[in-house]
């Protein structure tokens, strides 16, 4: 039985990615693709969002439109990153559909609400890739909606380093208060999480010999959206390869074995002048007496990707979104 899926994103070139291997892969369920401001603002989100689900045909997927910016800071953007359309600008011929009438926190909430009552094989693994804005009001309006969650596999933060700054990683550093307000609902509601962030982001690659043969099939479907993507990340950054981002978070959906994970307690540093945004992870190998440490231990304790096995993440991206697997 396929595993119900549902993403939060920010569409966004990796975002795209991410949406392709998530509706076209037949491990999962893609139950609803949830928008949220962030590399783009919120309704150039949605539109990109909705031109990838009919490029994969799949026109059954719900979108919604959520929040526009984040709970505290004004919004920003990284179209520098992702194009002034927020998908790399590719005169791809955009969706005639509409988004659902619902607000995204309602569908998230539906969507969590109907998969309760449906038992154990029905329960949904939320995949937020973008800021977690849209998740913090899920859970702090209806905590009662991650009944039917199995786990959240969210794309953010970093044991090591950051890319919006020295510190933090961008969609943790767009909304930090929601990022902590999800940890700490996730820990309060017994939900299990993992952070796939840029310790593994930047290593399943695809090159660009091999995004040209995927262009070169043409027939403007998933194949052909795939190849322009990742095409354009290497023409943007004067690259021969480009990362395949966020999809490699549904990839550890997918082949959860694909990465090594350390159990690990995590904050998200709210206040600091040059570390605001950043995600703090407790390594310390010693299991010894906290009472020295003003902060005491973390609140939430969650899987933290630090490896990854980059070809077979790369492969299983490829492989979907070019047929392979259809």
């Amino acid at each position: 039985m396929a595993l119900p899926v549902v993403l939060d994103v920010d569409t966004g070139v990796d975002d795209a990615c991410a949406i392709l291997l998530a509706a076209l892969h037949p491990a999962l369920d893609l139950r609803a693709v949830t928008c949220v401001g962030g590399n783009a603002d919120v309704d150039s989100v949605v539109a990109n969002t909705l031109t990838v689900l009919d490029a994969a045909e799949r026109p059954d997927v719900v979108v919604a439109r959520g929040a526009e910016r984040p709970l505290l800071e004004e919004a920003v953007d990284a179209r520098h990153v992702h194009g002034q359309d927020g998908m790399g600008d590719l005169d791809w011929a955009k969706s005639t559909r509409e988004p659902d009438a619902r607000h995204a926190v309602e569908v998230l909430r539906d969507v969590l609400l109907e998969a309760a009552a449906g038992g154990e094989d029905q329960l949904v693994t939320l995949v937020p890739l973008a800021p977690l804005t849209n998740v913090a009001l899920l859970l702090r309006t209806y905590p009662e909606a991650a009944r039917g969650l199995r786990e959240v596999v969210f794309m953010g933060g970093a044991a090591h380093v950051g890319n919006a700054t020295a510190s933090a990683e961008f969609n943790v550093f767009h909304d930090p208060e929601s990022a902590a307000v999800v940890l700490d609902a996730c820990a309060a509601l017994g939900v299990r999480v993992t952070m796939y962030g840029l310790d593994v982001f930047y290593a399943p690659r695809i090159s660009k010999a091999t995004a040209a043969k995927l262009v070169s099939a043409g027939g403007h479907g998933p194949g052909e959206l795939a190849g322009r993507l990742v095409g354009f990340q290497c023409a943007r950054f004067g690259a021969d390869s480009a990362t395949i981002g966020d999809a490699g978070a549904v990839c550890t959906v997918i082949e959860p074995a694909g990465v090594r994970r350390e159990r690990l307690p995590v904050r998200v540093e709210l206040a600091g002048t040059w570390s605001r945004g950043r995600t703090i992870v407790d390594r310390r190998d010693w299991g010894g007496d906290l009472s020295h440490d003003p902060h005491g231990p973390a609140r939430s304790t969650i899987d933290v990707c630090l490896g990854v096995d980059a070809q077979r993440y790369a492969t299983l991206w490829l492989d979907t979104v070019s047929g392979g697997m259809r």
